[in-house]
Parts: C-alpha cells; sequence; structure tokens
C-alpha cells in the first residue's frame, strides 16, 4: 500500500540518489529555475536529467500527502478529495471509451495510482511509461500487494523517445505529465506515431490560462514558482497546448478547462486558509508538522541532508499553486480529447 508514516517519508525522500548526494542533487535542480539563476532554455535543453532529479526528491512527499495519484481533479460539494481524483480518472477513461481488452498507455505514470484505477474501472491492460526508477520500483511494488502485476506494468522511458512500434495501442492518456516536456509538438508526434489510426489521446494538461500576462511581474512570479516546485521547462498556455495537438496531426474532438466551472476550487488541499480532516496532512498544520518532522529527521540524520530544502520548494510551489488559481491563470486540468485520423495507416 501507499507508504503513509514518518520512516516511509525519510526512507523514501531522494528515490534512487545516493543518500550522502541529495544536498548535492537539491542544488543542482534548484540552479535550473529562475529563482536561482537559471533559465528556460537551460531547462528545456536538460529536462530529463531536471525531472528525474524532481522526482526522486519530491515523491516520497507526494505519496506521504497526497496518496498514490499526484494529481487535481474537478470536485463536487460534499465530494472528498480521493472520491474526487478516482472520479476524475474514471472521467478520463469514459472519454477514451475504454473497455475490455484494449491495449492502453499511460504516459508519465507517476507511481501508477490512475493506472492501477482506470485498469480496473475499465478492466484494460495498461502500460505505464516513466523514465525515473524509484517511481518504477514503488509503482511495481504496489501492483504487485495489489494483484494486478498481469493487467498493469511499467516501462522506464522518456516519453519524447517511446521504445514502442508504430500505430501499437488503442488508446493512450497522460494526466498532469506531458507538461515536462520540453517540445509540446514534438511530444504529441511521438504519442500519435504509437497510436493506432482512429484511436484517441486524453489529456489533463497543466497550462496558463488567456488572463496570464506575461508583462505582469506577479503573474510571472507565480509561473515561476510554479515551475520550480515542480520539475517544469516551461508552462504552456491553452492557445500554445491546442495548436501543438494540430501541428502534431491529431483532430482535436473536445477541449475544455475543467477548473473553470469546478464547484469546489481544485487547489482548495493547498489553501492554507482552509481546514480539512481528510486531507489533513496537507492543511496548514499538516504541513507545519511535516515542515518540522522533516527538520528532526534530517538532524538526526534518518532523513538524508537536503530533505528540508525539497519540504521548502515544494511548500513555496503550493503557494505558487494556490495564488494561480485565485487569480485564475493557471489551470491543473485543461482537458482535450484528439484523435488520430482513420486516414493515417
Amino acid at each position: 500500500m501507499s507508504k503513509s508514516g514518518a520512516l516511509d517519508l525519510a526512507t523514501g525522500l531522494g528515490g534512487k540518489i545516493k543518500k550522502q548526494e541529495v544536498q548535492s542533487a537539491v542544488q543542482q535542480y534548484e540552479k535550473y529555475h529562475v529563482c536561482f539563476g537559471g533559465d528556460e532554455e537551460t531547462r528545456k535543453a536538460n529536462y530529463a536529467d531536471m525531472v528525474n532529479k524532481y522526482y526522486d526528491l519530491a515523491t516520497s512527499f507526494y505519496e506521504y500527502g497526497w496518496g498514490e495519484s499526484f494529481h487535481f481533479a474537478h470536485r463536487w460539494k460534499g465530494e472528498s478529495l480521493r472520491e474526487s481524483i478516482k472520479r476524475h480518472e474514471h472521467y478520463l477513461a469514459l472519454q477514451l471509451g475504454l473497455k475490455a481488452g484494449m491495449k492502453v498507455l499511460d504516459v508519465g505514470c507517476g507511481i501508477g495510482g490512475p493506472l492501477r484505477e482506470i485498469a480496473r474501472f475499465s478492466s484494460t491492460s495498461i502500460t505505464g511509461l516513466n523514465n525515473n526508477e524509484y517511481q518504477i520500483s514503488r509503482g511495481t511494488e504496489l501492483n504487485h500487494s495489489l494483484g494486478l502485476s498481469d493487467s498493469c506494468n511499467f516501462v522506464k522511458a522518456d516519453f519524447m523517445k517511446m521504445p514502442f512500434a508504430d500505430n501499437n495501442y488503442d488508446a493512450i492518456y497522460a494526466i498532469e505529465a506531458t507538461c515536462h516536456a520540453p517540445d509540446a509538438v514534438a511530444c504529441y508526434k511521438e504519442i500519435y506515431r504509437v497510436l493506432k489510426p482512429g484511436q484517441c489521446f486524453a489529456a489533463y494538461e497543466w497550462c496558463m490560462t488567456d488572463n496570464f500576462d506575461p508583462n505582469n511581474q506577479i503573474h510571472q512570479r507565480i509561473k515561476a514558482e510554479i515551475e520550480l516546485g515542480n520539475g517544469l521547462p516551461d508552462i504552456r498556455s491553452t492557445t500554445q497546448c491546442l495548436e501543438a495537438l494540430k501541428l502534431a496531426g491529431f483532430e482535436v474532438l473536445s477541449e475544455k478547462d475543467l477548473a473553470a466551472d469546478s464547484p469546489v476550487t481544485w487547489y482548495l488541499p493547498l489553501d492554507t486558509s482552509q481546514f480539512s480532516l481528510t486531507s489533513f496532512r496537507l492543511t496548514p498544520i499538516g504541513r507545519f508538522i511535516t515542515r518540522t518532522m522533516v527538520k528532526a529527521l534530517e538532524f538526526v540524520h534518518l532523513a538524508p541532508a537536503g530533505s528540508e530544502r525539497v519540504s521548502s520548494f515544494l511548500e513555496k510551489a503550493a503557494e505558487g499553486l494556490v495564488e494561480g488559481g485565485r487569480m485564475e491563470i493557471f489551470t491543473p486540468m485543461y482537458f482535450f480529447l484528439a484523435q488520430k485520423p482513420v486516414s493515417d495507416s
């Protein structure tokens, strides 16, 4: 099951990075970002290293505070965060028309929480593509513990260079993952290549909305904080995302920012003005306890040096996400459903 204790957090922190090298990895990761003198072109040129370091450093925190599915969700009043996350995943499966016997690809699958939920919901066989060794090891462990090893598996590879044959999958989806791509068109072209003609690709993308003003310094600061705290080379606009799909060859069947009409704000779990027993570890008190605990674990050498700095930039990211959500300049759930033309065979 998902790691939930303090020692689980401490022992998992750093992923596959040697514990004595975690602090150095944190410093190297930070230097990619604007706040520490980095720039967009360097992040794009070194995206694989940057994203791998990010998930080695952050995965243990994500699993501790968020569970197995590392994403936001459209949420109804009276609905718990966990319920909304499952429904968000089911919605994607229904939009793709997934059914038993289909061969499905999850691009950028994390530790496989959505993959397992969608496989059970749709009775499909799902392969999770991930370039982070630590996340794959955790996902494989969870698949086995839940008896899903036969229907769910992982492949370690870069989604910009997939090791799959052309026209290989019946459906492909990505949940808040392809935002890590340094080039959206090239990423979508690779997804297009491995998808069978006539079949669909659906995703939730992280995007800046039309309200974002690149000349507004506050908007720029918020964008930079989100990039730093989430391992992103850049955050595209919804318009750029849509254009990239079309340039890759897809026919866009539908698209919508699901955050725009969510009855409960998507950033509620990170909002320090709110309190929730069901998401206690994400509340101000819960985050304070986590921060204090990490500091103590680092002090007694149960957590590697640099752990508190990871906690710090993740908290900064949470602040940026909440600000971006309140100002409606950022969305983590720009949804689209796109089809590869039947004629492309």
